[in-house]
């Protein structure tokens, strides 16, 4: 069963709730009455600031009860602690609002995950022959060393197993191997080694078995692809949607505690429904 497919049922039996703080947006109402009335989601709109909440920033990130209520005060803020007591199951924003507002929002009110040091994105690829891929990182971050791509491929691992069920994972470079020699190369090879990952290996070599066999790496059947920065991540992923006639879904956060979703400004109703629908797939 195709993923989008697989996710949509999924989210029918769950319905779980999703706060999303830009209601204003005319395709984010036009998206929470679809998600509404297919049963994909309960809508939640941002509530009240609760003691709970202040509790969360002030507990996790060490602020002043003053300042926590101030923070409550900016909608991204008070809907990623919405998140963070459970009062919502997913967070989904950036239609109108920068990827680094949504970013700092999650990050003092939700936190990273256990042994994540970067948050990072993704975007669900498919393909029109019914391949489906992970894309990481093509949103967020711009010149990632070698930690913090071992960390965006750790993540982008958890995320293929909710969204795919399976991740094998590859940390894509000019160099299959120790083919090649450069700045680059080395900190994808350092990245790879602290992940426990494939890489560096060619794109080519990441995906086609003949050719993985030829070049002596990998098996060629990798459905996770971390790109080596945010240039060759952007570019990738915007070819493959104009070229290859791929169906993107994203971007989607991933290495918080709890799922959160950063649209596309550009996001239209349809995108942002099936977003949505896949962050509820992370929770």
């Amino acid at each position: 069963m195709p993923a989008l497919e697989r996710i949509f049922e999924t989210a029918k039996e769950k319905t779980l709730r999703v706060v999303m703080p830009e209601m204003d947006d005319p395709r984010i109402s036009g998206a929470a009455d679809k998600l509404e009335k297919e049963r994909l989601a309960r809508v939640l709109d941002i509530s009240e600031p609760t003691q709970e909440m202040i509790d969360v920033l002030v507990s996790g990130r060490g602020m002043k009860e003053a300042i926590a209520q101030r923070m409550l005060n900016k909608p991204l803020i008070r809907a990623a602690a919405m998140v963070a007591t459970g009062e919502a199951d997913a967070m989904v924003a950036g239609a109108d609002s920068p990827t680094k507002r949504v970013i700092e929002a999650a990050s003092l009110a939700i936190g990273l995950d256990e042994g994540v040091s970067v948050p990072s994105s993704f975007f669900l690829m498919i393909f029109p022959d019914g391949r489906e891929f992970i894309f990481a990182d093509c949103a967020v971050n711009v010149s990632p060393d070698a930690a913090a791509l071992a960390s965006i491929a750790k993540s982008s691992a958890i995320s293929a197993r909710a969204v795919l069920d399976r991740a094998d994972v590859a940390m894509l470079s000019f160099s299959t191997g120790t083919s090649g020699a450069g700045d680059s190369v080395a900190r994808v090879r350092a990245a790879a080694e602290l992940a426990g990952c494939v890489g560096p290996i060619q794109a080519d070599a990441a995906l086609n078995p003949l050719i993985a066999q030829k070049k002596g790496l990998g098996e060629g059947r990798s459905n996770v692809l971390i790109f080596p920065d945010l240039d060759a991540g952007n570019i990738a992923y915007k070819l493959c949607q104009e070229l290859g006639g791929a169906q993107s879904v994203g971007p989607i956060l991933q290495g918080f505690k709890r799922p959160v979703c950063d649209l596309s400004r550009g996001a239209s109703v349809e995108d942002i429904v099936a977003a949505t629908a896949v962050t509820l797939a992370m929770a």
